[in-house]
């Protein structure tokens, strides 16, 4: 029987992850794979397949692994009665509310392209997140500090969603404790560039 060549959307279809991740994976020579005259990444089905068998315990516990869990999490969390407490989100008409419900999903997607890169232009992409929420609450008149109460408040729930989630998993202490720290180094650049963003957006309308 001929063997069957998957390319890198499958593989990682297979394994059920981010196709991003599999390409870190095959990177750091963790997963098996070819390379075709080309360039491109080609996998052998029975390889992926032996490899997960083989790997699905550890496997498990990768922060790239849990995140899809995580934004499942993070999409319980935010309900319109939770935002409704917020004073920030009082001030805001219906279409504005519309947007910063969908305000978790680029933090969401940044912090997951800063984990499987390795925090690889964690810099351009903090800037390009706190750039969208600092331009946002200029857009809907909030004060620099309600943009920021805004932003913590995704943050903080980004953040609880995912401590649940590796509770949940019971991952090494070690190892939740160095996700905890990226987290934290990451969106603290956000706020950064969310701050400096604002202020000059305020000093160019002047």
């Amino acid at each position: 029987m001929a063997e069957e060549w998957l390319s890198l959307s499958d593989a990682a279809e297979v394994l059920g992850v981010h196709p991003s991740t599999v390409r870190l994976w095959s990177d750091k020579g963790i997963l098996p794979v070819h390379k075709t005259q080309g360039g491109h990444r080609r996998y052998k089905r029975s390889e992926i397949s032996l490899w997960a068998g083989s790997s699905q315990k550890s496997r498990a516990i990768e922060p790239e692994n849990m995140m899809q869990e995580v934004i499942r999490n993070v999409r319980m969390q935010i309900s319109e009665g939770s935002l409704q407490a917020e004073s920030w989100y009082q001030k805001l008409d219906e279409d504005a509310r519309a947007q910063y419900r969908l305000s978790a999903r680029s933090l969401f997607h940044g912090l997951m392209n800063y984990v499987s890169a390795n925090g690889e232009d964690a810099a351009s992409e903090a800037y390009a997140i706190g750039y969208e929420y600092a331009s946002r609450a200029r857009r809907y008149n909030l004060t620099y500090v309600d943009a920021a109460k805004a932003f913590l408040f995704f943050r903080d729930t980004l953040i609880e969603s995912i401590i649940k989630v590796y509770g949940d998993a019971k991952v090494p202490a070690s190892q939740a404790t160095r996700m905890y720290s990226k987290i934290h180094t990451f969106t603290d650049d956000i706020l950064i560039s969310l701050l400096q963003t604002y202020e000059s957006l305020g000093n160019a309308n002047r």
